[in-house]
């Protein structure tokens, strides 16, 4: 089961804190190590989202962390104080981004002359090496500065990071080529410079590494602009959920519209929301009939019908009539806060796969530069000239930085919770993904996860010489008096058929047994059977047959009755969801085995699980006991996920290896799930763990070749056979080639169908309970 990364502690606080600076995984984890050296503090830092999750004491100074931050040599803000987070609730531009982008001109317009120059002998002039020197020197320096700086700062506290291979790289061949062009051979007028991949053996005084080191820069700079850009492009979706909300609001003052910013709207204003308006927060319907388009909430693209007394969602859009509305929830406690804190929760946590990355990583870089020293002192050791030596040198120093193994996990991470809750999917952390790859069986609860959990007007079945709408409008109206579920079930199902249903002149309820009223002249009854004899009624044969029928499957059968004759018997059943079938056909093409798990009768569980397609039943179990059954599966070797709603179904989700809860159901349902779907469409739960699934296999594809990548060039670097300009261009793009290939997660879509086969019959819902009014 997932558990928070840093549980806060009794008395403790959680700060946030947007970190600017950071150039590699090694930044991340020096920040996180010197935060966690503080007393009472527990940080995790992540260089995707350039944010540092920190649980501290209760009363701790926040201030104290920036400042701690601060003096690691990076930038740190609390939210809301004017830096552009991952969020995009600053739309200002990137400051970062534009310098990244300043400097990468700048070392192209002087750097790529600088390369032409010693790639290709026809353009050596008889100075040219001067000039060269005069292109280069303000791209080392200049362009060069942040890993320059970020260098000196790491040595000043006696550390390491990919900055200062980067620097030592660039730095070195700045100097020799200095050495070699004012105390060597190479500034002797018409000095010419082959280009060659592979280091040629040469008394090093006559060559110049210009090129390598503002090529080195250049396309340093070309890989960490463009993944900066990327990692922003993967954090879109997080950003899009932000930016649905309403801005404003009409809200009503004394009877009067008043137009007012979202953020002033207070729990228990009423507001209206007309056609194509959203809603600005989540509330009820007061007054008013409409339909709501919530694909942007729950990647359903079907309008849900709302009126008066139905649940709407913030962000939301009004397709039809003008509503009014009573906020129910304002700020943070809204379903999209609630959705965006999730989604951001996840991106923020380290799965443990990301963890032992950020191990390698932070002794990545000391084990490169004693490997480049040896490589160095090698290469002497064995005669070869000292321009051979510091050539393989600098290659093993600049080939080496593991940028694309600190990458790896985040923005796959990033990109798949950020795709996931565009669909209505909202993984809770990342551990959630490892849980994905092993789970192997799925128990199903049964009310309100595969049957819709309302019961509903499933079959009409009128007498002889009566007509059903006749039916319906009668019994209908008499039970739109009353609040039992059948009977509201009842007065639902017949509005939709007829219309609107007229008022009983008079109404009287038989507690336990049904209602009578008198409708249009018509004294109508509509209860249980035994309220015939009250009436000297008889049932005829072929309606009593009909009502053994469903009774026998389990349903719900309600007798209609006026003036002296029984006139027809009404079905009423909780129905299976239309998805629900084709739900347990992907489950199954994802190698799962379901399970139906229900404190219903085994009869009325076995009619459901033959219609959708389950095997295995497991029914009449208290709810106390789910938790049991779970664990006992577990036993057998089994890796559990759990998909429920309801209160009942809390400590079972918690219990299993991966929890599912429907977004339609309770909160404590939700709170113990490990992944929330916020559609009550049973096919989200397997869009969700393929979208895991999918999510962690880009983590390892991206770590695969994070650790081939520095596995195999590294030796060919240290052997000489790599020139450290090719190096640094190759470094740039593994970097670039991680984050593209966490980009492609954009583009999972679910496999459900978009729509219910309108020719295909719908199988006879089976109820979960027999009721009676």
């Amino acid at each position: 089961m997932s558990a928070p990364l840093v549980a806060p502690e009794a008395g403790s606080t959680d700060v946030e804190l947007a970190i600017g600076g950071m150039t590699c995984a090694s930044c991340a984890n020096r920040i996180e190590r010197k935060l966690n050296k503080l007393e009472g503090v527990t940080a995790t830092v992540n260089y995707a989202t350039e944010k540092a999750r920190i649980s501290a004491p209760a009363g701790y100074d926040p201030q104290s962390l920036v400042a701690e931050v601060q003096k690691a040599g990076y930038a740190a803000t609390l939210p809301g104080t004017g830096r552009q987070d991952q969020d995009g609730e600053d739309d200002r531009p990137d400051a970062e981004l534009v310098s990244l982008r300043h400097r990468l001109i700048g070392a192209a317009v002087l750097g790529i002359p600088v390369i032409a120059m010693a790639m290709i002998p026809a353009l050596q002039f008889e100075y040219w090496q001067w000039l060269s020197l005069a292109l280069a020197g303000p791209v080392i320096v200049w362009a060069g500065w942040p890993f320059h700086k970020a260098a000196w700062m790491n040595l000043r506290q006696g550390t390491a990071t990919m900055d200062t291979l980067i620097s030592m790289g660039t730095i070195a061949a700045f100097l020799w080529s200095l050495y070699a062009l004012f105390l060597g051979t190479a500034g002797t007028p018409g000095m010419t410079h082959p280009f060659e991949l592979s280091v040629a053996p040469t008394d090093g005084a006559g060559n110049i590494y210009l090129e390598v080191a503002a090529g080195v820069l250049l396309f340093i700079l070309a890989g960490r602009y463009f993944e900066k850009r990327s990692k922003r492009q993967a954090g879109a979706a997080l950003r899009a959920l932000l930016d649905l909300g309403a801005k404003d609001v009409a809200v009503l003052r004394d009877g009067t519209e008043v137009r007012i910013p979202t953020d002033r709207l207070a729990v228990g204003d009423e507001f209206v929301v007309r056609p194509g308006e959203k809603f600005a927060t989540d509330g009820v319907v007061v007054t008013g009939r409409s339909a709501v388009d919530a694909s942007m909430l729950t990647g359903e693209s079907v309008p849900v019908e709302v009126a008066e007394g139905d649940p709407v969602t913030g962000a939301t859009v009004n397709t039809g009539g003008r509503l009014l509305v009573r906020a129910t929830r304002i700020g943070s406690d809204t379903q999209l806060a609630q959705m965006a804190r999730l989604v951001e929760d996840a991106q923020t946590g380290k799965a443990e796969i990301q963890r032992l990355a950020d191990r390698i990583s932070g002794v990545f870089v000391p084990i490169v530069i004693a490997i480049a020293v040896a490589t160095l002192a090698a290469w002497l050791g064995a005669g070869f000239p000292a321009a051979a030596a510091f050539t393989a040198a600098v290659a093993v120093l600049i080939i080496a930085c593991p940028c694309a193994l600190g990458l790896a996990t985040p923005t796959a991470l990033l990109v798949g919770t950020g795709r996931g809750a565009q669909l209505g999917i909202l993984i809770k952390g990342p551990e959630v993904l490892e849980s994905t790859r092993k789970v192997d069986t799925i128990v199903l609860d049964k009310t309100g996860t595969v049957t819709t959990g309302t019961m509903t007007l499933q079959g009409v079945h009128p007498s002889a010489g009566t007509g059903e709408d006749e039916l319906l409008r009668l019994a209908g109206a008499v039970e739109d008096a009353s609040e039992h579920p059948i009977a509201q079930a009842i007065a639902r199902g017949a509005t939709e058929r007829v219309g609107s249903l007229p008022v009983p002149e008079t109404f009287a309820n038989h507690e336990g047994r049904g209602v009578q009223g008198v409708v249009d002249g018509h004294l109508v009854v509509v209860g249980r059977e035994t309220m015939l004899a009250d009436w000297s009624l008889t049932m005829p044969t072929d309606l009593a047959d009909t009502k053994a029928r469903a009774e026998s499957a389990g349903q719900t059968a309600v007798v209609v009755a006026w003036d002296g004759q029984v006139r027809g018997v009404l079905v009423v059943a909780d129905a299976l969801k239309d998805t629900s079938a084709e739900a347990i056909t992907l489950f199954r093409s994802l190698g799962l085995k379901p399970v139906l798990l229900t404190g219903d009768n085994q009869a009325v569980a076995e009619q459901v699980a033959a219609q959708v397609g389950i095997e295995e039943v497991l029914a009449e179990v208290m709810p106390q006991d789910k938790v049991r059954i779970i664990t006992e599966l577990q036993d057998r070797g089994q890796v559990v996920a759990m998909v429920g709603d309801g209160v009942n179904d809390a400590a079972a989700l918690a219990q299993a290896d991966l929890g599912l809860a429907m977004g339609t159901g309770t909160d404590a349902a939700i709170e113990a799930a490990d992944i929330t779907l916020v559609r009550g469409d049973l096919r989200a739960a397997a869009d969700a763990i393929r979208l895991s699934r999918k999510t962690l296999g880009t983590i390892k594809t991206n770590l695969f070749w994070a650790f081939a990548y520095n596995t195999a060039a590294i030796p060919l670097a240290a052997l000489g056979l790599l020139n450290p300009m090719l190096a640094g261009a190759a470094m740039a793009f593994s970097s670039v080639f991680v984050v593209g290939n966490s980009l492609r997660l954009r583009g999972f879509t679910s496999k459900a169908s978009t729509t219910v086969q309108a020719a295909s019959p719908a199988p006879e819902p089976q109820p979960a309970h027999t009721l009676t009014t």
